[in-house]
């Protein structure tokens, strides 16, 4: 996504030179979400963008793996030699952590790539019994998936809750309900202990049959490439970006999911593995390319997932957050939660209620302050909270 949308905002800027999309994949540039959902159901043989590079002007250099950059020679190594540039987009987005010992086993599986979702297609089609490992977005998104395909599914979370790196326990809490009313199992303080073909067993000795094992821990900027070339890397091995989104090369820039920026909104630096980053970071680095003095780069960070028949969407940032305001009873099918800072609506969380969502981002962005006694009220819109 990030790198598509780099090249496409760069032709809409008037960017006249050459432009060249170079991948590792030898598919055509696809989008990701649709992965856990249409594409893994079969409802979709693929998520190519429907977008004309040839139109465009925009060449497609596809399989070809970049193993380094040589920022001073302006120049990217390859497997098939040397590829000069006059400027380079970083935007190699983020690789799923795998699961420590099941290199080589059998039927364990990652969901971040189209081959992926093929590969996992036949899984749900056979309706296997699967293990998913982790109930972070992704895993409760496969498990969705796998339960409307007929599945047993079990999900085990080394935490004592779902989503417990994203939210709050008290926000998350609700949501463990959502697997057993899908019929999925959910065991929560349960460690892999080891995965054997056909078997994951977990640290208290306990053996889940396993037609498939669906691993879903994590993602971490796609950056080994990078580790001699001199560009700076920040704590979590992602590409530091300035504002403009930047890097500390000359001629090289980073978006998406394998990059930090500074946002002056939440006084940090952000590191954002969502599709809506991908979308509108590649704008401000066109913009840069072309010549523009763009804005600095400081969105209000964005995302959905679609999980257990609820549609969830997120906007802010809400680690800095002092106040938690709940709009709706959790245990209903429609709620929403808006995190305050001074009184100033930093985040919001919408299940089920997506003009929650659409005004409460507008709120953060205008950095606007509420009343929490009517923002409290899930009849009164949130606009009507401000103050």
């Amino acid at each position: 996504m990030a790198g598509v949308q780099t090249a496409v905002a760069l032709r809409e800027q008037g960017f006249a030179g050459t432009v060249t999309l170079i991948g590792a994949e030898p598919h055509q540039p696809y989008d990701r979400p649709p992965l856990s959902k249409a594409v893994l159901l079969g409802k979709a043989e693929g998520s190519a963008f429907d977008i004309d590079f040839e139109a465009l002007g925009i060449a497609l250099d596809l399989g070809r793996e970049v193993t380094g950059v040589r920022p001073a020679d302006h120049e990217l190594d390859t497997a098939t030699g040397p590829v000069a540039y006059d400027v380079l987009v970083l935007a190699t987005g983020a690789a799923p952590v795998r699961l420590p010992g099941t290199e080589g086993v059998p039927g364990v599986h990652l969901l971040r790539t189209l081959d992926d979702a093929e590969r996992l297609r036949p899984v749900l089609a056979e309706q296997h019994d699967v293990v998913v490992v982790g109930a972070g977005w992704i895993g409760a998104e496969f498990a969705t998936a796998a339960r409307e395909a007929g599945c047993g599914v079990t999900v085990v979370e080394a935490a004592e809750r779902p989503l417990a790196g994203a939210l709050p326990a008290e926000v998350a809490a609700p949501m463990e309900g959502w697997y057993a009313d899908s019929g999925a199992t959910l065991r929560t303080h349960a460690r892999v202990e080891r995965v054997e073909p056909g078997v994951v067993v977990l640290s208290d000795g306990t053996r889940l049959p396993a037609g498939a094992v669906v691993v879903g821990i994590g993602a971490r900027p796609a950056t080994d490439w990078l580790t001699d070339s001199g560009i700076e890397l920040g704590a979590h091995r992602e590409v530091v970006a300035d504002e403009r989104l930047r890097t500390s090369a000359p001629d090289v820039y980073a978006v998406g999911d394998c990059a930090s920026f500074p946002s002056g909104r939440y006084g940090q630096r952000l590191l954002v593995h969502h599709w809506d980053n991908a979308l509108q970071g590649p704008r401000t680095v066109a913009a840069n390319i072309v010549g523009e003095d763009p804005a600095a780069y400081d969105p209000v960070p964005y995302f959905w997932s679609e999980q257990f028949g609820r549609f969830v969407q997120y906007a802010g940032h809400h680690a800095s957050a002092d106040q938690l305001v709940w709009r709706g009873d959790p245990t209903t099918a429609a709620w929403s939660v808006c995190w305050l800072r001074e009184g100033a609506l930093v985040a919001v969380l919408a299940v089920g209620r997506p003009r929650d969502l659409a005004q409460g981002r507008k709120l953060i962005e205008a950095s606007a302050h509420l009343d929490p006694t009517l923002a409290a009220d899930p009849s009164t819109p949130l606009k009507k909270a401000q103050l």
